[in-house]
């Protein structure tokens, strides 16, 4: 689960169409997009380039080719949002969990900092009760600790993790459930709306940032050759073709038909982990993947069967 992987979208503001496999294919694009923009992100930073500047190509490129290609469609009341205070909300929490994450990818291979993130959804329904005034049930605080059972297993003392990427990959999932969370008080927007909302947080936010971040970062930029400029920009095209694939996968097939196959995005991590680094996850490594993500499915499935019963 990226950094933007991650962050799921209003489901108020899709209308899922009957095209559910064309869904789950564009789903899995998804991932493997989102999965690129985590790897050329680690992948830029190991040439020098500091955590925020990486993140400010990241955040300005993804914008503008967001606003290049939704504005000329929706028009500019697409920019417009309900909840203007609860989207800037959103959109900090969404841009600390980019530094957490890719802060935790300098230290851990992409799998296993991947595969931790999955613990986010399950934190969420374990605190369902208290924050978002859910009734509270047994399945889901047990399904939240056989999920941290399987983290638990990919962090093992002899699995060899740094413990700051272990820190970092810990704190991201509670900020990426925080944004989930978030995600519910922005739900009556178009999900376009809060791509382009969160978007221009952290481009904003940056921004002003930068005049303080570029003259540290100065040495390492001059020094990138014409490909590593192309994998730096890369972050931003990534992170936008992944984020609109996934509407268009939604828009396609229902949040509960595509729910499991989220969690294709490991093989992703995990596939391009071996190919640029040749770091591919151990078998107890897998053993607790396995758990956190059948955790997931299994949680996912019960809480969709109670919501056909429910009528919901």
């Amino acid at each position: 689960m990226s950094t933007a992987q991650s962050s799921p979208l209003p489901p108020s503001s899709l209308s899922p169409v009957a095209f559910p496999l064309v869904g789950v294919l564009i789903l899995i694009l998804s991932s493997w997009a989102l999965s690129g923009l985590d790897a050329s992100g680690k992948w830029i930073m190991g040439f020098g380039v500091p955590l925020l500047v990486m993140c400010w190509f990241r955040y300005v490129v993804h914008l503008g080719l967001v606003l290049a290609l939704v504005l000329p469609v929706k028009g500019r009341k697409i920019l417009r949002s309900s909840r203007p205070k609860a989207q800037i909300l959103r959109g900090t929490v969404m841009m600390l969990s980019t530094f957490s994450f890719f802060s935790a990818l300098r230290y851990l291979p992409q799998a296993e900092a991947t595969s931790i993130n999955f613990l986010a959804p399950l934190l969420v329904l374990s605190v369902a009760p208290w924050v978002l005034k859910e009734p509270p049930r047994i399945s889901r605080w047990v399904a939240a600790g056989v999920g941290f059972l399987g983290v638990l297993i990919i962090i093992r003392p002899t699995a060899g993790l740094h413990p700051m990427g272990v820190m970092f990959g810990l704190m991201t999932a509670c900020m990426f459930a925080t944004q989930f969370i978030a995600t519910r008080r922005v739900a009556v927007d178009n999900s376009l709306t809060t791509l382009i909302w969160s978007g221009a947080v952290g481009s904003i936010c940056l921004t002003i940032a930068l005049p303080f971040l570029l003259p540290a970062a100065l040495p390492a930029l001059k020094e990138l050759t014409f490909f590593q400029w192309l994998i730096l920009i890369s972050t931003g095209l990534w992170g936008c073709l992944g984020h609109l694939l996934q509407i268009q996968a939604y828009q396609r097939a229902s949040a509960s038909l595509l729910a499991p196959f989220v969690y294709l995005q490991i093989v992703a991590a995990a596939a391009l982990g071996w190919l640029i680094w040749g770091q591919f996850p151990d078998v107890f490594t897998w053993i607790g993947i396995a758990v956190v993500c059948t955790s997931g499915i299994v949680i996912g499935a019960l809480e969709w069967r109670r919501q056909r019963k429910a009528g919901v």
